[in-house]
């Protein structure tokens, strides 16, 4: 009998035994979520300052608007206004700039973004698609004021459906920005009250 007491107490533990493991295998993933979120983080604004900002230099004037991707949705006025502000080589530089720094810029806060969500929602990873909707959406648009300048420095000409599709896609980008910054908001806000409850339980 006290064999069988024995065996029944051993069969016991292991969902104790399961669910400390767990708890201890979520805590450790989720540091390492927020490792790769402050990472990414620490990358992003070191990647902006130290190389976006320099590279786009080379194109930038005392008037006008700094980037088209800048602005929400353009007119064909617009895009030439900003191809006439700029000499070739500048308009060069602008693309060179679209293919390569801004594309890894897309990278790197499409990374950042993610990491977050999934620190604050570790079960909603639906929410990450958003981002990456958004990075998606940069390069398109890319694309397109390649098109363009191309079109522009080949012919003169800008074609009015290019402008409109690049427009579209900037607007595009900047509504899945915005529902972005919206879902990171709600995760900060319900991490604090989180925080404030265990503080107050203590």
């Amino acid at each position: 009998m006290p064999h069988f007491e024995n065996q029944c107490f051993v069969d016991e533990q292991p969902p104790d035994t399961e669910s400390g493991t767990a708890l201890v295998e979520k805590s450790s993933r989720n540091r390492r979520i927020l490792s790769l979120a402050t990472g990414s983080t620490v990358a992003f604004m070191l990647y902006s300052f130290l190389i976006l900002e320099p590279a786009g230099k080379c194109f930038m004037v005392e008037d006008g608007s700094k980037s088209l991707g800048l602005t929400f949705s353009y007119t064909l006025q617009m895009v030439q206004d900003f191809f006439e502000l700029r000499t070739q080589d500048q308009l060069e530089c602008y693309v060179d700039f679209l293919q390569i720094w801004d594309v890894m810029y897309a990278v790197i806060y499409a990374a950042m973004y993610c990491f977050w969500m999934m620190y604050f929602f570790h079960d909603r990873r639906i929410f990450l698609v958003v981002p990456v909707l958004a990075m998606v959406a940069d390069w398109a648009e890319n694309l397109v004021e390649i098109m363009m300048i191309n079109s522009y420095l080949e012919s003169n000409t800008i074609s009015e459906t290019l402008v409109s599709v690049g427009s579209g896609l900037n607007m595009i980008k900047w509504m899945f920005f915005g529902l972005t910054y919206l879902i990171l908001a709600v995760g900060i806000r319900t991490k604090i009250k989180s925080v404030i409850r265990r503080s107050k339980r203590a």
